[in-house]
């Protein structure tokens, strides 16, 4: 190939699959219609037109006794539920993407951390790729006064980036968004799948090389998904997700991917004029505003990492007017609402069918977990039957085919929340019941199967 020659390539912009023509599936990630064409420059080889090409330095290998063992170098932001869901604070040099919607507050959460952490006298600089400096200081005057060692710097090249951070290596940097990037080199457009792998890959050798811990954010397509190839997201150390309804008050940071702490933790902010404010309490902030002596409204007590949170189960079942019914399913798997229902049709011979059914989980959280299980057939139930469910019960516990209520993690760490909030009653799998015992001062009601547990209320 003639050097400087250019080449097309298509490339996915899922996963980064590479083809030399377009397709119309990609065969890495089985996605329709996502492949681009780009033009790229290859690099000239070593000896065959010259060329400048870099080799890592040769090592050997060495076993796990040879190692010197120590715990990371963490540094706090002053953001309790933001260190939660990082582990414990800021790793030094570590690598990290925050996604999230447009407007939800990414940038805001980022600069409350660079005030922080200027404040203790680290060196933080700030890189926007969307905002002039006056925008970025109408937001900084909401949230409070900084400190010098908050630097600003408006770019999209890398090599500006790279050049800036060299001269004078900062704690942390801030990139926002790493969609607005780009490289010379590179001849596509900023945001390609070329242009985002390629900054993305620079970046984290300033991470590593220099110890720089870096943030960077990132667009989302509507799936949800960060935009730009999936190899954006096994590149850095940690992927965080910024959740919830823009027009709501309450965010709900969530960490997918984490290389130095749990992947199941949660932090709860809510949005003010002055910036995002932390939830210390998030099963009261989940349960405000609930119906009293409503049927079909039911408390669950769900396990987000290493801290347990109340949550509230709503459900409306209502016979249909229509020849096929109609399921709905906001918060949760709609496919495990069918599976449940199918389960309190088979086992307890209740005739819901023919019926409409609509569950929400209360406050815009998205769960997952199977030990809401439980609570959602009691929900099911109680809005079928019109009887309400006292509203001093918990519920917890994950329902199988069979109708029996199979036990959960974290029982005892669920009881003591509950008892914490008021509860006096928790139903919970009987399995689970021996190991809460000693939990004085709430009445614990263990049930083997769906049948118990309706009987009870």
């Amino acid at each position: 190939m003639a050097k400087g020659k250019q080449t097309t390539v298509f490339y996915c912009q899922e996963c980064g699959y590479e083809s030399s023509k377009w397709l119309g599936q990609c065969p890495g990630c089985k996605q329709w219609n996502t492949f681009v064409e780009e033009n790229i420059r290859p690099a000239s080889v070593p000896g065959m037109g010259g060329g400048k090409a870099s080799f890592s330095r040769a090592g050997k290998p060495v076993t796990l006794g040879e190692i010197e063992s120590g715990g990371e170098e963490r540094f706090k932001t002053h953001m309790e539920e933001l260190d939660r869901v990082l582990g414990g604070g800021i790793v030094k040099g570590s690598l990290v993407l925050v996604g999230g919607d447009p407007g939800i507050g990414k940038s805001t959460l980022l600069l409350q951390v660079c005030r922080y952490l200027a404040g203790d006298g680290r060196k933080v600089l700030y890189i926007s790729g969307e905002e002039s400096l006056q925008q970025i200081k109408l937001r900084a005057e909401r949230l409070g006064d900084f400190s010098d060692h908050l630097s600003l710097f408006c770019e999209t090249s890398m090599e500006a980036v790279e050049g800036t951070v060299k001269k004078d290596p900062p704690a942390v940097v801030v990139i926002d968004s790493i969609q607005t990037m780009y490289c010379e080199q590179v001849s596509s457009a900023p945001g390609s799948v070329s242009q985002v792998r390629e900054t993305c890959g620079r970046l984290l050798q300033l991470a590593k090389g220099f110890g720089i811990s870096i943030f960077l954010v990132g667009h989302v397509t509507k799936e949800g998904t960060v935009a730009g190839p999936r190899v954006l997201e096994h590149m850095v150390d940690t992927v965080l997700y910024f959740e919830g309804d823009r027009y709501a008050s309450y965010r709900i940071l969530r960490s997918v991917k984490n290389r130095f702490g749990s992947t199941n933790e949660i932090g709860v902010f809510e949005m003010c004029q002055d910036g995002l404010k932390e939830v210390k309490n998030p099963s009261e902030f989940m349960l405000a505003g609930r119906p009293e002596g409503a049927n079909g409204s039911v408390v669950v007590c769900s396990g987000q990492g290493t801290r347990p949170v109340m949550l509230e189960i709503q459900a409306l079942v209502c016979r249909t007017n229509f020849g096929f019914p109609k399921r709905q399913a906001t918060g949760t798997d709609f496919n495990r609402i069918n599976l449940l229902m199918a389960v309190l049709e088979k086992r307890l011979q209740m005739q819901i069918g023919d019926c409409d059914a609509y569950v929400n989980v209360a406050g815009g959280i998205k769960v997952q977990e199977p030990a809401i299980d439980l609570g959602i057939v009691m929900a099911i139930a109680s809005s079928f039957k019109n009887r309400a469910i006292s509203e001093d019960v918990v519920v917890f516990g994950e329902v199988g085919l069979s109708g029996e209520v199979r036990a959960v993690s974290m029982a005892g760490s669920r009881v003591q929340e509950a008892k914490k909030l008021g509860f006096s009653t928790v139903i919970l799998p009987e399995s689970n019941r021996a190991v809460c015992q000693e939990i004085k001062g709430i009445r614990l009601i263990g049930v083997r199967n769906v049948q118990e547990a309706i009987e009870v209320i």
